[in-house]
């Protein structure tokens, strides 16, 4: 997912997505403790993503607060 497409999303489906990528990860790391994931790499980029999304979510609360 690219920066261009966190910004057009609102700020709850943000949340919404931080969470399902949070659980996703959970369920990706607790797979590839048992057996190994095909592509280990999605772990990392799921890792990426959640970053992605925090950064934008922070910054949108920042320019609020900012507004105040």
């Amino acid at each position: 997912m690219k920066i261009s497409e966190i910004r057009e999303l609102a700020t709850n489906e943000i949340e919404e997505r931080i969470d399902n990528e949070e659980n996703m990860l959970v369920r990706m790391k607790m797979n590839h403790a048992v057996s190994p994931l095909d592509n280990p790499n999605k772990i990392r980029v799921t890792r990426r993503i959640i970053a992605r999304l925090k950064t934008e979510l922070r910054s949108r609360k920042s320019a609020e607060q900012k507004e105040s």
